[in-house]
């Protein structure tokens, strides 16, 4: 600052005023200010209300101006001294709130009331020329602002439409911001008005489940399961077809999966021209694995925009569950100004003399200096939006033969005789003329690139202490197996029948101790499996097993794999695989156990291995865990029972080897026949 006197030396005060020139007019705070003449200069910022005094050395003639997002205002005039003068400087944003009931007829009606328990739309816009950069937020008393919005252009204006969902009646407070640096607030208020119903003649009684309350993790377990049915095989052959037959983008998808798809083809381009094999006549074995891990990688995380999320159908779920739907979906904490899961922030916590790495070594091209950072350090995109996959998933796909049966068509695709005096594939002879054919032979070439039995064997046994059973696996030597984890887990599930059945009594309040403590116990057996190649090779595997889902799927193997038509399998590759156990002799569980418990699996142990478990002593957060999980644990428990024979929820805990049962069962299955 620097100031000198002239004239009256008796002071003057100048109120900058900062706002918004059209729209609701609302403050700007943090806005930057300067107050100026010939011989005084002053810098500053806006308070929350969008003022800033500043204090006059004498009375004269100011210039105060402001500026933000290449808008700029200013003000001039005469100070007198004593006085307190208010300049007002207007940036042109256009923010504006309005709010207004959808009809039955999809229709809007401008309003400023609603009932209580009914939606409102709340429409947040701007001048279409300051761009759609900016983070909106809304916040709102007496009822929930779902996760979400909907934008598009209409006219020139950049619209976002939130939903509000009322649940108190009474006098509705909201806030509307366009947040960053400044930043503009809008308030307002609305009329929630009781809904009333008129009733007549008897009144039927009926009591209700135990009510519980809201936690922010609630919202994670949402994104988990939207995640992983994103990552579904369904979906995964929708995306293929989109993007190699020429077929129109799924009308059924979410619609956050929806704004995907494009992302997935720029990842694709981009993994295309960097995915090369060393091999003549793949090329096109080789856009399909480019094409299968631009697939993977987009939609394992679950913190990146567009965030895994579906309104109405989220709460929905919520509402057949008997739970609250969460006030909001923000389940992630700040660390050093990015935004992590809480059991990340704890782990981040724990090594503080490490700095964050925001590159990774193949994001830096070759021959460009500058473009990299620290070479050592926590790298920001795991911590950020790490990749959610369970390698359980994996395990009970290759328990369910996935892996055997494309082994056993590919093995004969080179023309090598099975096992046993007679050759169940002896038919099968593919011609060259259509697709299949070139795809399996870029598939046999690239065997030496794949992951071996033996590599994910040892590492179901470093994640959950699970083995395979069979030749290729017998002289296991694991360094470090996870030997409590059946144990544990299926203590988990042995608990909770008796919780649902307490939690089904209305006149029981379910206790959920126990399965807060099971819950903290498997989550320590989890996290201490979550090193070496914990990182990646569970995601190598996925991209590796829906390959060889979507090969099982093509139309020319229903030649040579005799299927029953009339069994409807959720999934098209899963005939095939029941189809080759026929052949071969092997099992006669359907395959289709198997892909329950490897969904089901994976669902139940990425809630427990990511949430910030170890810290919890109440059990609220267990109450609605067991309630949010109920499909996915009375699946997978009835799915184990179908392909093993053994039931989890008896009174005692069977932690008998998964792999051993079903070699009992085959056995019995073939001195039965």
């Amino acid at each position: 600052m620097k100031a000198h006197d002239s004239g009256s030396h008796q002071p003057a005060t100048l109120d900058v005023f900062v706002h918004d020139e059209a729209g609701s007019k609302g403050a700007i705070s943090g806005a930057p200010v300067r107050v100026f003449n010939d011989r005084f200069d002053w810098k500053g910022m806006t308070g929350a209300d969008g003022h800033c005094l500043v204090t006059l050395p004498c009375a004269g003639t100011y210039q105060a101006s402001t500026e933000a997002h290449g808008l700029s205002a200013s003000w001039k005039g005469e100070v007198h001294a004593g006085c307190q003068v208010q300049a007002c400087c207007a940036l042109p944003f256009g923010f504006a709130v309005e709010t207004f009931r959808a009809g039955d007829d999809c229709t809007t009606t401008p309003c400023n009331q609603i009932p209580q328990g009914q939606s409102l739309l709340m429409r947040l816009s701007w001048r279409k020329a300051l761009g759609r950069d900016f983070t909106t937020a809304l916040i709102a008393s007496g009822g929930t602002v779902m996760p979400g919005y909907q934008e598009r252009l209409e006219g020139d204006r950049q619209v976002r439409e939130y939903l509000y969902h009322a649940h108190a009646q009474g006098l509705m407070s909201w806030t509307a911001q366009l947040t960053g640096s400044p930043e503009l607030s809008v308030h307002g208020e609305l009329s929630v008005l009781p809904n009333v119903q008129n009733v007549a003649g008897e009144l039927q009684v009926s009591r209700r489940r135990t009510q519980t309350t809201s936690t922010p993790d609630t919202a994670f377990w949402q994104a988990i399961l939207n995640s992983t049915e994103a990552l579904s095989f369904n979906n995964y052959l929708g995306y293929m077809n989109w993007l190699f037959c020429g077929e129109a983008k799924p009308t059924d998808l979410a619609p956050f999966e929806s704004e995907r798809f494009e992302h997935k083809a720029e990842e694709f381009a981009a993994l295309r021209s960097q995915r090369l094999l060393p091999f003549a006549g793949a090329d096109a074995y080789r856009v399909v694995k480019a094409a299968t891990e631009a697939f993977v990688m987009v939609n394992c995380g679950v913190l990146a925009e567009p965030r895994p999320f579906d309104a109405q159908k989220d709460e929905a779920y919520f509402d057949r569950r008997d739970l609250p739907y969460p006030v909001s979906a923000e389940y992630l904490v700040d660390v050093q100004g990015n935004k992590t899961l809480p059991y990340l922030a704890v782990i981040r916590a724990k090594l503080p003399d490490i700095p964050l790495k925001l590159n990774r070594f193949e994001d830096v091209r070759h021959g460009r200096d500058g473009q990299g950072d620290n070479c050592y350090g926590i790298l920001q995109e795991k911590l950020g939006n790490p990749c959610l996959l369970e390698l359980i998933w994996s395990y009970w796909q290759e328990e369910g033969m996935l892996v055997q049966t494309v082994n056993s068509i590919t093995r004969r695709f080179q023309n090598i005789r099975g096992p046993g005096e007679r050759d169940a594939l002896a038919h099968v002879e593919i011609d060259p003329l259509r697709p299949l054919n070139n795809l399996l032979w870029g598939y046999v070439q690239d065997e030496q690139h794949r992951l071996s039995v033996v590599r994910r064997n040892y590492e179901y046994d470093h994640h959950y202490g699970l083995r395979l059973d069979g030749k290729a696996v017998q002289e296991i030597r694991a360094a470090d197996s996870r030997s409590k984890f059946i144990e544990a887990f299926h203590n988990l599930l042995r608990l909770l029948p008796s919780f649902y059945k307490q939690d089904d009594d209305t006149n029981v309040k379910a206790d959920a101790f126990p399965v807060l403590n099971a819950l903290k116990e498997v989550h320590l057996i989890l996290s201490q499996g979550a090193h070496n190649q914990f990182g990646d090779l569970p995601s190598t595997a996925r991209i590796e097993m829906l390959m060889q889902q979507w090969l099982l799927a093509r139309p020319e193997l229903r030649e040579f794999l005799p299927t029953r038509v009339m069994v409807a399998y959720p999934e098209p590759w899963m005939d095939r695989v029941d189809a080759m156990k026929k052949l071969q002799g092997w099992s006669d569980t359907s395959v289709l156990h198997f892909r329950n418990l490897a969904v089901f699996g994976e669902q139940l142990l990425l809630s427990i291995r990511w949430g910030h478990w170890s810290d919890v002593y109440e059990p609220l957060q267990a109450f609605n865990w067991a309630r949010f999980f109920r499909p996915q644990v009375q699946g997978y428990v009835h799915a184990y029972r179908a392909a093993t024979g053994v039931d989890l929820g008896a009174d005692t805990v069977d932690v008998t080897l998964p792999s051993l049962l079903l070699r009992r069962r085959l056995e019995q299955q073939r001195r039965n026949a």
